[in-house]
């Protein structure tokens, strides 16, 4: 048997899935207090802007367009002072994201504001500027959420183009946050069938791989384990890594695996409203949209569905 440190393929599995598209150079050394008005002042610089935790699109003509220049950020009604530099692209042009100050109530019928999860299911943007979204749209919630030192509670500044925050009180420094998800496709000891279950607040007839967030002190294969115990009480034994996936929802980072079960029955807790065993025949079933119990996948670009596309088509 030999053994190699690169047994994943390349591009990874990862590439499969929605918002892991950003092709922005970070440079993060290039973070100083002025980098946000350089980028603004650059030629050719382009912005992403959320009202209300929504991507903000400007009507043109029949078409919805999602790219800002600087000059246009009055009219979305942008705070330059809370604009984020996300990088450069490839030819050298800054991109930014901006929170908007306009309201369900208030919003200009020049613009229309769409969901996350909506502008990617709809196509409305590229994979790259969906990576971007994931970058952006996870650092202006951090910001929203943490606006005061926790500390000292003062109201804290934002440093380094939207990656730091600064107390001017006390003088801490806070950073942005990640927050890491398991998600995992448990699947039989023959490999036969897979678990599967919805929670209540899933769409009408999705099914979807079991998930919660990493606790701390714990590694992502015990994670793994309580989460898929607590939920369905199956005990796993082999956990693999599968893929990863920025799920600006609002921060979070969604790490996909695959388990071995080690026992197979099935006690659901108040957490999913179901959860069962499926065959790769209804697996396949509800990939095509044709079971009988009207059975769904969760939207394309998921990582749930990246998981469960790759066991069924590995046989």
């Amino acid at each position: 048997m030999t053994f190699s440190l690169f047994d994943a393929p390349y591009p990874e599995y990862s590439a499969g899935c929605a918002f892991t598209g950003n092709p922005l150079n970070r440079f993060s050394e290039r973070r100083t207090q002025n980098c946000v008005a350089e980028a603004l002042a650059a030629r050719g610089a382009k912005l992403l802007v959320v009202a209300y935790g929504k991507v903000l699109l400007k009507k043109e003509e029949n078409n919805l367009n999602a790219i800002f220049t600087p000059q246009e950020l009055k009219a979305a009604q942008v705070d330059e002072s809370n604009i984020v530099l996300l990088g450069w692209d490839e030819k050298g042009l800054p991109w930014l994201i901006a929170p908007s100050d306009f309201t369900e109530e208030n919003l200009s019928d020049d613009f229309e504001a769409i969901d996350f999860r909506s502008v990617y299911i709809q196509g409305l943007l590229e994979e790259a500027q969906l990576g971007m979204l994931a970058q952006g749209g996870a650092l202006l919630s951090w910001h929203k959420s943490h606006a005061f030192c926790s500390r000292c509670g003062t109201a804290s500044d934002m440093r380094d183009g939207g990656y730091k925050r600064v107390c001017p009180n006390c003088g801490a420094e806070h950073f942005p946050r990640t927050d890491p998800v398991v998600i995992m496709l448990t699947v039989s000891q023959n490999n036969k069938k897979c678990l599967l279950g919805r929670s209540p607040h899933f769409a009408q007839g999705v099914y979807s791989c079991l998930a919660g967030f990493v606790e701390p002190g714990e590694t992502i294969e015990m994670a793994m384990r309580r989460e898929t115990k607590e939920e369905t009480n199956i005990d796993v034994e082999r956990v693999s890594y599968h893929a990863s996936q920025p799920w600006p929802f609002p921060y979070t980072m969604m790490i996909g695996c695959y388990g071995v079960a080690a026992s197979e029955s099935i006690i659901v807790d108040d957490e999913l409203e179901d959860a069962r065993w499926f065959s790769r025949d209804e697996v396949r079933q509800i990939a095509n949209g044709t079971h009988p119990d009207g059975f769904i996948m969760p939207p394309k670009g998921a990582i749930a569905s990246n998981l469960v596309l790759h066991w069924l088509n590995s046989a």
